[in-house]
């Protein structure tokens, strides 16, 4: 009985050891996720991007992980998970604790050109609300985005 336990526990430890390494591979996902359609973008053009984000095209959807492109004013060009969002503009509508997450990743953008954002929003997977952290870069005239749910 104690090995079994013993063995238990040491399982246990094993797989809180590597929950952050899972983070940190999600957070790179991420950045690529970002990357990938920056080389496609200068390839190809906006317009492309755009219509391949829209399109659903499987190289900008990983898994959790998809890419988004949004304007420099706020409206959102490309959601390949919820249609519903492109050609909106949703800068002052904030997140679930209030704050205007959309306007700190374009404010961001402009003054830095990439960087992160962490938020709460709505995870369609899990129908919760979860910590999320968006990774984004500007290029050109549009803001390329991936995010990733951190649980509650």
């Amino acid at each position: 009985m104690r090995k079994l336990i013993a063995g238990m526990l040491a399982g246990s430890a094993m797989l809180l050891a590597l929950t952050p390494a899972k983070a940190a591979d999600d957070a790179a996902a991420a950045i690529a996720m970002v990357e990938k359609g920056t080389v496609y973008l200068q390839k190809n053009g906006k317009e492309a991007l755009i219509k391949a984000v829209n399109g659903k095209n499987a190289e900008f959807i990983n898994g959790d992980i998809y890419l988004a492109v949004r304007a420099l004013d706020g409206t959102q060009l490309a959601h390949p998970v919820n249609p519903k969002l492109v050609g909106k503009n949703m800068v002052v509508l904030p997140d679930a604790d209030g704050k205007l997450f959309r306007k700190e990743i374009i404010d961001q953008a402009l003054a830095k050109g990439h960087g992160w954002v962490d938020y709460r929003y709505n995870n369609p997977s899990s129908g919760n609300i979860e910590k999320k952290s968006t990774y984004f870069s500007k290029a050109g005239d549009v803001i390329l985005e991936a995010g990733i749910y951190k649980g509650k």
